[in-house]
C-alpha cells in the first residue's frame, strides 16, 4: 500500500489518518520548527512527497504544523532498511541539507519499530 495524507496546516483542511499496517514496521517522526519565509519549501516538499512514493517498502505518511509553528509528520515503512534507501537518496539527501541551512530554527528525528497497529472508521 502507498499512502501520503497531509493534515491541515494549521486548520482550515480535514484529513484521514493513514491505515493500520500489518506489524512491524518502522516509522519515522520528524518534528520541526521552521524558519520564516519559504525559499523553495513548498515545491522540495511536493518533490519529496513523490520522491518517496518510489521507495521499495514506503507505505505512506501523515504531516501537520500547528498554528503555533510546531511541524510533525510521520512516515511509514515496512522496514529499515526502506527507511535507509530514502535517507541515502540523492535527492532526499540534498533536501535534508537545504532544511538545515534554509528552512528549519529546530528539528528532531525519532526512528522506532511499531509492534502494535490497529484502526477505526466509523464508516466503515
Amino acid at each position: 500500500m502507498d499512502t501520503g495524507r497531509t493534515a491541515a496546516e494549521g486548520g482550515g483542511m480535514t484529513a484521514t489518518p493513514v491505515p493500520a499496517f500489518q506489524p512491524p514496521y518502522v516509522m519515522a517522526v520528524f518534528t520541526s520548527i521552521r524558519t520564516p519565509g519559504d525559499s523553495g519549501y513548498p515545491e522540495t516538499l511536493a518533490r519529496m512527497a513523490e520522491l518517496v512514493r518510489e521507495v521499495p517498502g514506503f507505505l505512506g505518511y501523515e504531516s501537520a504544523r500547528t498554528p503555533g509553528g510546531l511541524g510533525i509528520t510521520v512516515s511509514y515503512f515496512r522496514d529499515h532498511e526502506a527507511l535507509a534507501r530514502w535517507r541515502r537518496e540523492e535527492e532526499h539527501r540534498a533536501a535534508m541539507e537545504q532544511g538545515r541551512r534554509d528552512w528549519y530554527e529546530s528539528y528532531t528525528l525519532h526512528v522506532g519499530t511499531v509492534e502494535r497497529s490497529h484502526g477505526f472508521d466509523r464508516d466503515a
